[in-house]
């Protein structure tokens, strides 16, 4: 291509043809770690959202892959480019898969229309037919990410398997789309098909229980903000993978001098103690046991006897349901 027509190019797709002529040249090999989205955002000036197109060009053309511990680098095999082919016709399905696909390799902020139609090869007009703007794209995103939620076919018996069943479902969700919890929101019911659909199980679980419809509605509720309240964590620590190259685990082991310090200067005698020999506590292990300990703290009030046949209320006394 001649540089006026490299110049006429979108900068993600001239940067990835870049990075593509230096593996093909042999100047990164496979295993080689390319450029994060914010080196590449340091280096020529690219917005994140531009730099993490970038990097999902080279994915989608399998010239690199996502590793754990190593960030995005160069794959074994590059694959030959892919053939033109008639683009299929636009539709809301296609747009949010487009979408959820860009948020997923580069968060949120690598989502606007005009980055959706780029990445689909259209005008950012033609999507207004399918989403009115960024505002109804983020919230029909994350209820199609919602509706993949690995929930069983038929529902387990008792409520506290329920209960744990839509949690560690959630739980799927949000470490496959990290960007998911972010959008979610609790002190403002959001018109989320899918969601609506999570909160009605939540609510069917605890059905003749002896509970009242305050406090259903508070276990429910509970539960959903404990799971999205882990999981905002998610996101950040991706991150911090992908620009240091390093694991949690390898991260901490580097700090270790400097936290014995902090620990030894500070007083801090029994943090010192319990840290000598490790911790196994990571995201994963915190959700576990938060979640045990919720649903056992949910168990004392279904467990708690009903006192004439009242029910129980949302503070853990039986009381007469409220008809307003």
């Amino acid at each position: 291509m001649s540089p006026q027509g490299q110049e006429r190019q979108p900068p993600y797709r001239r940067i990835a043809a870049e990075i593509r002529h230096r593996i093909e040249r042999g100047e990164l090999r496979p295993g080689d770690r390319v450029p994060s989205a914010r080196q590449l955002t340091r280096e020529h000036g690219i917005a994140i959202a531009t730099a993490t197109r970038v990097l999902a060009r080279l994915r989608d053309d399998g010239l690199v892959v996502t590793r754990p511990g190593a960030g995005t680098v160069v794959a074994e095999a590059a694959v030959p480019p892919r053939p033109v082919r008639a683009r299929p016709e636009l539709s809301r399905d296609r747009v949010l898969r487009t979408a959820v696909a860009l948020a997923d390799a580069g968060g949120l902020a690598a989502v606007s229309l005009r980055s959706v139609a780029a990445e689909l090869g259209v005008a950012t007009l033609a999507l207004h037919r399918h989403v009115r703007g960024r505002d109804e794209l983020i919230l029909a995103m994350a209820d199609a990410a919602l509706a993949g939620a690995p929930l069983p076919a038929v529902e387990p018996t008792g409520w506290r398997a329920r209960l744990e069943v839509l949690a560690r479902a959630q739980w799927a969700v949000y470490r496959r789309h990290r960007w998911v919890p972010h959008v979610i929101t609790i002190a403002r019911p959001q018109p989320l098909p899918h969601g609506m659909a999570h909160t009605d199980l939540a609510l069917r679980a605890t059905a003749g229980l002896g509970l009242d419809r305050n406090t259903r509605w508070h276990v429910a509720i509970t539960l959903m903000t404990y799971v999205k309240g882990v999981a905002v964590n998610l996101e950040a620590g991706a991150q911090a993978v992908q620009d240091t190259g390093l694991t949690d685990e390898e991260w901490v082991d580097r700090q270790q001098d400097t936290f014995q310090r902090l620990m030894a200067g500070g007083g801090l005698t029994t943090m010192d103690a319990l840290t000598a020999g490790g911790v196994d506590l990571d995201l994963a292990t915190v959700f576990d046991f938060g979640l045990q300990r919720l649903l056992d703290g949910i168990a004392t009030l279904v467990d708690r006897p009903v006192q004439g046949g009242a029910p129980v209320d949302a503070s853990g006394r039986a009381g007469h349901p409220s008809h307003t």
